[in-house]
């Protein structure tokens, strides 16, 4: 026979310690309990996409990952990987990148520098932009945090490109309980 048990409130009868013995556990629905500190959720995007950016506007690179916080006290905790790189026959490129959440720039950097030299037989540049970032959404509901980049400086109108050669750009988004 299982019993069921009403209260608002669970309070220890000494101290401030409410003890569960070895074996026993708490269980409910995904997301029904909360531990400050813990892992809520891991939502992770993955793109192969090749983008050439050789706009001094910002533009998105195809990499993105949406998550639906399930509660609004939670932070995420942004952990990206992209993969960066210019084109080649001796020109450079200088970009910046950005982090948004839905419309919303969190975290720009500037000036990410890639020179190719060597002629029309130069080897590519490529290398990560590695970006780890807490943000507060205050929402519960489904929130994109995507990456964006734009051309700052060029010469011989040097290109960046995004996910070359079939390199792989990772986004992670865990949902951290508050």
């Amino acid at each position: 026979m299982v019993s069921i048990l009403k209260t608002d409130k669970i309070q220890a009868s000494h101290g401030s310690t409410i003890e569960i013995p070895s074996g026993h556990k708490i269980s409910g629905v995904s997301g029904a309990i909360s531990v400050p500190g813990s892992i809520v959720q891991v939502i992770s995007g993955i793109t192969t996409t090749y983008t050439n950016v050789a706009s001094t506007t910002f533009a998105d690179t195809t990499l993105t990952a949406t998550i639906t916080p399930k509660f609004s006290t939670s932070k995420i905790l942004i952990i990206i990987s992209q993969n960066v790189g210019s084109d080649r026959d001796n020109n450079s490129a200088a970009c910046s990148l950005q982090l948004l959440r839905d419309s919303t720039v969190i975290q720009t950097q500037t000036y990410i520098s890639f020179i190719e030299a060597g002629g029309a037989s130069a080897t590519k540049s490529v290398g990560p932009w590695a970006v780890t970032h807490l943000d507060s959404p205050s929402t519960t509901s489904a929130t994109t945090y995507k990456t964006q980049g734009k051309i700052t400086s060029t010469s011989n109108n040097g290109t960046a490109r995004f996910q070359w050669d079939s390199g792989a750009s990772h986004i992670t988004l865990m949902e951290i309980a508050q």
